[in-house]
């Protein structure tokens, strides 16, 4: 058997192991876990805020002519 022989053996001995302890521990990351619960938070107890002045056109004034 040659040096190549043997470490293509050897490196598919290892990736069957780490592809079982993949398939044993479960996928990474959030995909597999179950979803994390929504933070739900309070509403503020502010007062509300006063309505604003009605709208005013443009203001108008008589000119005296002389």
């Amino acid at each position: 058997m040659s040096s190549e022989s043997v470490g293509g053996i050897f490196g598919a001995v290892v990736a069957a192991v780490a592809l079982a302890v993949a398939v044993v521990f479960g996928p990474i990351g959030q995909y597999g876990k179950p979803p994390k619960p929504a933070k739900v938070e309070p509403a503020p107890t502010v007062a509300p805020a006063p309505a604003a002045p009605a709208p005013r056109g443009p203001v108008i004034r008589e000119v005296p002519n002389q």
